[in-house]
């Protein structure tokens, strides 16, 4: 009861003070953080199923690793365009 009133108190207290414009832009940057928080799950999964040492018999082929660091990459660059155009205010 005590996190969830942390989190839900601030997003009432925006909401009535900024109406209904600024939960959309609450909401817009909360999407932009947890899209730029994506990267620093996908990298560290690529690598840990990447890793022969690790994952054993269940190793990642170099296809499926190829195609999974095209994936982080592509999330990664277009997570820093999403940071730009959110930061030029071109959303």
């Amino acid at each position: 009861m005590i996190t969830r009133s942390l989190a839900i108190i601030p997003t009432i207290i925006v909401v009535y003070i900024t109406g209904e414009e600024g939960t959309e832009k609450l909401l817009i940057l909360s999407q932009v953080i947890l899209s730029l928080q994506l990267s620093f799950a996908v990298i560290p999964l690529v690598l840990f199923t990447g890793n022969r040492a690790r994952m054993g018999e269940f190793v990642n082929g170099r296809k499926l690793q190829a195609l999974a660091w095209f994936t982080a990459f592509l999330i990664a660059v277009l997570n820093i365009w999403l940071l730009v155009q959110t930061a030029m205010g071109n959303q």
